[in-house]
């Protein structure tokens, strides 16, 4: 059963910080995935830090069973050595399920807690997963002093979790946003795919045929595209945020692209990078497009109260296309704080 709206922001547990009723306003356009049991990364933390909006430990999978102890040790060294400055500093806990969870808490957030700014947390089945997490960090916040709500990022990469993601979205204001986890999802759907992320070949519309001896042509589709669809719909709705996971192919920049284009289309604001080369293909992708943005300012300049309509460069313009151009320009603006180059094209 739902909180009561009375009840819905308030704390916890006695002493815990007043949650967040709006989202911090940050810059996320990719989350780059470090393995801290690995000295060799740690040590490369620092250059990396300065490159991506997000730096996130990762403690789940691709870390060995034997490695989990190293791995969590590895990024409370990490988070306590380094000033991250405009750079979110999360990670990836194991899941509820795993022998490694309630370690991974009870070491992280009395150590960095006051750093720590997000949890990612795997294979959420339903609205009960984060209340669960909700209540324990509570509990750990107040116990521990921690000044401000970590919140929560919930990876959909269940079949239960996709029936249950609008519950999921509005379980807790600690919700900072979703990520689709495919490679699992895929599994627990029982889908005939072993790729991480992205299409598959074999997956499309057959055209109909034509004249005889002509090729019918195939067109491939996106195995995703509901998903992401009724990910973002659940987030939007919540006002939380929605994220493309990782795309595992790093030999394919150009599909890589594509996918996170498609994912930033309709709604992402970032998606996972796994590997030095797509950070700026995330950066890329998730900045809006220099003519769109100038295009959309015109918009803005010509309607100050968005009301109205106008023509402007032929093309009519109502109250409408300027929500559409509002969220283009504020976008911009965030972008525009962190890259210097990228403020100067804008024209901001």
């Amino acid at each position: 059963m739902a909180k009561t709206p009375r009840n819905f922001f308030k704390p916890l547990a006695i002493g815990a910080p007043e949650p967040y009723r709006e989202l911090p306003v940050r810059l996320e356009r990719m989350i780059h995935f470090f393995p801290p049991h690995v000295e060799k990364m740690r040590a490369k933390v620092p250059e990396i830090a300065r490159k991506v909006d997000v730096l996130l430990g990762n403690l789940e999978d691709a870390i060995p069973a034997d490695a989990k102890e190293a791995a969590r040790a590895g990024f409370i060294e990490v988070a306590r050595a380094h000033d991250f400055g405009d750079t979110g500093l999360w990670t990836r806990v194991n899941c509820l399920n795993s022998p490694w969870f309630l370690d991974d808490l009870m070491e992280i957030v009395p150590a960095v807690g006051n750093k720590l700014e997000v949890i990612m947390l795997p294979k959420v089945e339903g609205p009960w997963d984060i209340h669960y997490l909700d209540q324990l960090l509570a509990q750990l916040e107040a116990r521990h002093a921690i000044t401000r709500p970590i919140l929560i990022h919930a990876i959909l990469e269940t079949a239960e979790g996709v029936k249950n993601v609008e519950e999921i979205a509005a379980a807790s204001p600690r919700m900072h946003g979703m990520s689709l986890g495919p490679a699992d999802l895929a599994a627990s759907r029982g889908m005939k795919t072993t790729r991480v992320g992205g299409g598959h070949p074999a997956y499309g519309v057959l055209a109909d045929p034509g004249a005889e001896g002509e090729p019918r042509v195939f067109s491939q589709q996106d195995l995703w595209h509901y998903t992401v669809a009724k990910m973002v719909d659940a987030c939007m709705t919540n006002g939380i945020k929605a994220f493309y996971g990782p795309f595992g192919d790093f030999s394919d920049p150009e599909a890589c692209e594509a996918q996170f284009r498609n994912a930033f289309l309709m709604g992402c604001v970032g998606a996972w990078s796994l590997h030095p080369t797509q950070i700026d293909i995330a950066k890329r992708v998730f900045s809006p497009d220099v003519d769109e943005v100038r295009f959309a300012k015109k918009i803005l300049d010509a309607m100050p109260d968005g009301t109205g309509a106008v023509m402007i460069d032929g093309k009519m313009q109502d109250d409408a296309t300027w929500k559409q151009a509002k969220v283009m320009v504020d976008l911009a603006r965030q972008v525009a704080a962190r890259d210097p180059d990228l403020a100067e094209a804008y024209g901001l």
